[in-house]
């Protein structure tokens, strides 16, 4: 038994001191960053800066892309909690939203980038404010799909039982939201968060450099700093910009992810103790920091005094009856409104596009959808490659913590990595293997898109209750049969997220893996991505228009015939 006597409390004092001390210095650097980019942000307009490829100029660049991933991962976590939620309480809404985010989905980075880019330097005409604000909506088109999917696919997951006991409780929806729906999703939430990180990662280049009919646009970043590296072949450069990359990802991954994920176990679904939780040093040491636990306190004394203060508002049942339906319809006019609204821009929109691919000659049509096909094939081959190694290892991971613990840091490292850095190299090498381009495009696809696959498995097989995995022992079932009747249900909801986000992925990848730049020339290959790409570069709106069109159609049907049939599919496996 312990005693206080055997407590030495200088160490804890130091250990708490020690804390304190890291605490404040984390806090003023990231407001020290964060100053220093809305400084930049807000300068003179820029279009197309300078810049210089020394260590110094480096540092600075790297913080800036940190602050414009991290602001447009902030974005995308509130975009995600919203409109996921909506969707999943609002079964009309679901009907109309579902398709609109396979769409958005389905719409690479270079295609919102003309209205986007324009309207916010029409806004901002004289700071750098409207570029910045187009940079991070880039980014954030790169992160939030597939944090929206799984947020959502997770909510659907929910055991009927937690259902029942809230009905049983009479628990209200925020309630439910807090202590219910929230909790359960946070594992996979995390899990995709990492994975949407790395998926701004991957076209941070784009979002920081890129041309727009005959005007080029250039913001200081670490993306820039590397296509100009890649641009004048300076490999020393090169290696210096990647150096800078892995830094970022493995102070974010001790710093954010390693503690988030620790704090994850206590929402797990869990009624064995045998299993052995994650830890993370960083988050052992803000527990015993006496500022966060001074925090912690006045949120708890707080969060007490108003519902004290406000108790009065419950005793009346029958007022409190009438406000809840008040509440509620409230609720259903403004969801209503919305719904509306995005049905009118819509329409509006799609009259727009229309008006401006009317006069598209028929042999570009063909060569659309020809382009488009090939894409298709590309995406479907990166998927089966792509699961034939995640899911295995995704399994493993998650139910070995020994080995989690050693090869999560590695595996987070290489899927946060943005792979199109490494395609000069890569392209180097196809060169020497005489590898085509319209097979190669395929390796650089997976190289961006596999992750999500893995990210989501290693989420599911953290659902596994320890009980079924010890039934499974106790039972002496084979590995087939463990994989076949537990491991492969518990997972398969995560695995049909994946593949969806994967797909949207891989189709987004196109546009950086079909048309490559290195050393000012330009490698492509057909297919949809190439042709965005090159409509995108030479101002050509209307075949730009067209191509993303037909891409985010392609994905609309193959979601409807296959992936919503899988989801339905999916259903039937949830973790009980």
């Amino acid at each position: 038994m312990l005693s206080l006597s055997s407590i030495n409390f200088d160490v804890v004092k130091k250990r708490s001191l020690i804390a304190d001390f890291i605490f404040i210095l984390l806090l003023l650097s990231f407001l020290y960053i964060i100053s220093h980019y809305a400084k930049q942000a807000t300068s003179h307009i820029n279009y197309e800066a300078n810049i210089n490829l020394s260590i110094g100029s480096l540092i600075k660049y790297s913080l800036f892309s940190l602050s414009r991933a991290l602001i447009a991962f902030g974005f995308s976590f509130v975009f995600t909690i919203f409109y996921g939620y909506f969707m999943y309480k609002n079964k009309t809404a679901e009907k109309l939203l579902l398709p609109i985010l396979d769409i958005l989905q389905s719409i690479p980075v270079l295609g919102f980038l003309p209205a986007v880019v324009l309207a916010l330097i029409a806004l901002f005409p004289n700071s750098n404010t409207g570029l910045e604000l187009a940079s991070i909506i880039m980014i954030f088109t790169g992160q939030v799909w597939n944090m929206v999917f799984g947020f959502y696919g997770t909510l659907n997951s929910i055991p009927q039982e937690f259902n029942e006991v809230a009905s049983i409780y009479k628990l209200n929806w925020w309630q439910k939201f807090k202590w219910i729906e929230f909790p359960t999703t946070i594992s996979s939430l995390i899990w995709n968060s990492m994975m949407s990180m790395a998926g701004g990662w991957f076209f941070l280049m784009v979002c920081e450099e890129f041309s727009l009919g005959n005007k080029n646009f250039r913001l200081e970043g670490l993306g820039s700093y590397m296509s100009t590296a890649a641009n004048a072949g300076n490999y020393t450069a090169m290696l210096y910009g990647i150096l800078a990359m892995i830094i970022i990802i493995v102070v974010l991954d001790q710093f954010v992810w390693q503690p988030l994920v620790a704090w994850s176990e206590k929402f797990k679904i869990e009624y064995s103790l045998t299993s052995k939780p994650k830890e993370s040093w960083f988050l052992n040491l803000l527990i015993d920091s006496n500022i966060l636990e001074f925090v912690r306190n006045s949120y708890k004394k707080t969060s007490m005094w108003f519902e004290e203060k406000f108790k009065y508002l419950k005793t009346n049942t029958k007022k409190e009856k009438n406000r809840k339906i008040k509440k509620n319809l409230v609720a259903k006019f403004f969801a209503n409104l919305i719904l509306i609204a995005i049905v009118i821009f819509i329409i509006y929109t799609s009259y727009k596009i229309i008006f401006m691919i009317k006069n598209l000659p028929s042999i570009t049509w063909y060569t659309i959808f020809k382009s488009d096909a090939y894409t298709l094939i590309r995406v479907l081959i990166t998927i089966l490659i792509g699961s034939l190694w995640t899911i295995p290892l995704g399994i493993y991971l998650g139910l070995s913590p020994k080995l989690s613990k050693i090869l999560q840091p590695i595996i987070q490292i290489t899927a946060s990595f943005p792979a199109p850095m490494l395609f000069p190299a890569l392209i180097g090498l196809f060169y020497i293997l005489k590898i085509n381009l319209s097979y190669g495009s395929v390796i650089l696809m997976l190289m961006g898109t596999q992750w999500y696959i893995l990210f989501n498995v290693i989420a599911g097989a953290l659902s596994i209750p320890s009980e079924m995995i010890e039934m499974g022992k106790i039972f002496k079932l084979s590995l087939w049969e463990r994989f076949s009747s537990i491991y492969f249900k518990a997972i398969f909801p995560y695995l049909v997220t994946g593949w969806i986000t994967a797909a949207g992925g891989a189709w987004n990848a196109s546009i950086v893996a079909e048309y490559v730049t290195f050393k000012n020339q330009t490698l492509t290959t057909t297919g949809i991505g190439a042709l965005i790409s090159q409509a995108a570069n030479s101002g050509q709106i209307p075949l730009l228009a067209a191509s993303v069109l037909t891409m985010a159609l392609t994905v609309v049907f193959f979601n409807k015939l296959v992936w919503k049939n899988l989801y339905k599919i999916s259903q039937n496996y949830k973790v009980r």
